[in-house]
């Protein structure tokens, strides 16, 4: 769930996710109940049907809960793989690496690693990476 609209909802397998200071965890049914907060993360969601949903999460949180196991991730923003424009996040990595070779400024150097881990996790989740 984003702000914008609830890209997934549904049976899964098993759902990946990254979190801060954690890394990457797996959550599968009967899963131990768990609250965390998201990195910029290239999440999976391993359906049932055997396909995987490729989610771009740029933060948020993740918790587990229930029984049957649920699992909620509230994203400050997320794209579905399918609608990331590879190319444009290519472009823009290339201007924030740009920025951080070049800038001086704080500010601006913090702007360009939001802005290069944002491009990264697109490339990541719309070059469909883990099909």
């Amino acid at each position: 769930v984003s702000p914008e609209a609830v890209l997934y909802t549904g049976e899964a397998d098993m759902v990946i996710t990254r979190t801060l200071g954690g890394g990457e965890v797996a959550f599968q049914a009967g899963h131990a109940a768990f609250l965390g907060a998201l990195v910029e993360n290239h999440a999976r969601i391993f359906q049932t049907d055997g396909t995987i949903q490729d989610i771009a999460i740029h933060r948020g949180f993740v918790e587990v809960s229930g029984a049957p196991t649920k699992v909620s991730i509230l994203s400050d923003t997320a794209e579905l793989a399918q609608d990331i424009d590879v190319d444009r996040a290519k472009e823009a990595l290339e201007r924030h690496l740009h920025t951080l070779r070049n800038e001086k400024i704080e500010e601006n150097i913090a702007e360009a690693i939001a802005g290069r881990d944002r491009a990264q996790v697109r490339i990541a989740t719309g070059g469909n990476f883990s099909a």
